[in-house]
């Protein structure tokens, strides 16, 4: 089943205000530079999966110079089938809540209240004993000062060193796992566990992707703003771009469009997700707020965040990141290492809260140098394109069960098929 403007809904939709559900005004694709019956391919594509009930549901967003060209709805929200999926509906966007931390903290840097080098430890002092791990076991292990201090892009970059990854018999890795940082209450509490673990390389030195970084770095923003992190992307954030439906916990009258969490079954059929593994839907996912993957968001929300940041920082006229700050963000911030890419492309670098292209011919997919983008664990995925003046998302409610029965991922297909529209 697809939810599709109606004749009279579009004409009402292309003259009214953004407003929380309506991204951005609706334009037609041909006036923007792209071919109707090629972007039909990417609607045709995405109805088809859900047919095949490879996902259950689907929410696709297209916009082009700021205009909305395709946002439609596919399947149903719950697994029951009771109920059409709508365009307004809530997903869990996990990692992509990455972005929006990064964001806080450049809002910070441009108020000069921060430096992206600055150590950790200026604003959480628990970390100026860092020590690395060089030998030994979990119960005695040996350790070394660092030769440089963790920083605050490290955080952002997935390059200080936490032993968040790798084999988890390791001694390192096992002091780590032992830190109960996930039970943590709050933020202050996950900083100064995690500060009592020693690190597994050096800051800087290796790209390892997870999100104990940036669950520091939602801490930096508490420390430094004066304000809990919810509280200060509700105020500084969320609120100014009308996202009305973005936060860390979905209030109780809108828990009803919240879609369902699916996973695959042995035999690849659509099942709920076992009792426990995630946080009942609305509620808080973690414990503390994280800023690695606690947000719930809407596509319409999430849209308006991301055209700000291809406006440069801006939008309706309101000024949450200045132009330049913008461009760093999506710049490579790998380009120490050798190679100067992260650990699942070797043609993406590494910007803050977000991977950065750097080689369209090697990555074998349609993008442009300097496309900007990341997913969530459940199957959400945006791209936000300066050259082409594109954003796009694709956000379904899916965890991957790690087993051949899993569904075919959408993304790669779905840009593609975006980009090839694109005649102008």
């Amino acid at each position: 089943m697809r939810t599709l403007l109606s004749v009279a809904a579009l004409a009402a939709f292309c003259a009214a205000p953004a407003f929380a559900g309506t991204p951005l005004p609706y334009m037609p694709p041909a006036t923007q530079g792209i071919a109707p019956d090629r972007l039909h391919r990417v609607d045709s594509f995405v109805e088809q999966a859900i047919q095949r009930n490879d996902y259950l549901g689907a929410v696709v967003l297209v916009l082009r110079n700021g205009k909305v060209v395709d946002y439609n709805a596919y399947g149903h929200r719950d697994l029951a089938r009771s109920e059409p999926l709508q365009r307004d509906a809530i997903f869990r966007i996990y990692s992509m809540s990455k972005t929006v931390t990064a964001v806080a903290i450049l809002m910070l840097m441009e108020e000069g209240k921060l430096l992206l080098d600055d150590p950790v430890s200026k604003y959480l002092p628990e970390f100026a004993d860092a020590r690395v791990f060089v030998a030994g076991t979990a119960a005695v292990p040996e350790t070394r000062p660092p030769k440089m201090p963790i920083t605050i892009r490290q955080l952002l970059t997935h390059t200080p060193g936490f032993a968040s990854y790798g084999d988890r018999s390791l001694p390192v890795n096992q002091i780590f796992d032992s830190a109960l940082l996930f039970q943590a209450s709050d933020l202050d509490v996950f900083s100064k566990r995690l500060a009592r673990v020693p690190l597994a390389h050096e800051p800087g030195a290796e790209f390892h992707y997870d999100g104990t970084a940036t669950v520091v770095a939602g801490r930096i923003v508490e420390v430094v703003s004066g304000l809990r992190f919810d509280a200060f992307l509700h105020k500084r954030l969320f609120r100014p771009l009308q996202m009305a439906d973005t936060g860390f916990i979905v209030p109780p009258a809108k828990r009803r469009r919240i879609v369902d969490m699916t996973t695959s079954d042995a035999g690849g059929r659509l099942s709920a997700v076992a009792p426990g593994r995630i946080a009942p839907a609305g509620e808080l996912q973690n414990p503390y707020f994280s800023g690695a993957g606690g947000l719930y968001s809407t596509a319409g929300d999430y849209a308006r965040f991301a055209q700000m940041l291809l406006n440069g920082g801006q939008l309706d006229g309101v000024q949450i990141l200045g132009r330049k700050s913008v461009e760093m963000m999506m710049a490579n911030h790998l380009s120490h290492l050798s190679p100067p890419t992260h650990e699942f492309s070797p043609a993406e670098g590494f910007g803050l809260g977000g991977s950065v292209v750097l080689d369209v011919a090697r990555r074998a997919r349609l993008g442009s140098v300097g496309q900007f983008g990341w997913s969530g664990a459940a199957s959400t995925y945006y791209t936000i394109d300066p050259k082409e003046n594109l954003v796009a998302l694709l956000m379904m409610q899916h965890l991957p069960s790690g087993k051949p029965s899993d569904p075919p991922k959408l993304n790669v297909k779905f840009f593609n098929l975006v980009y090839q529209s694109l005649i102008k």
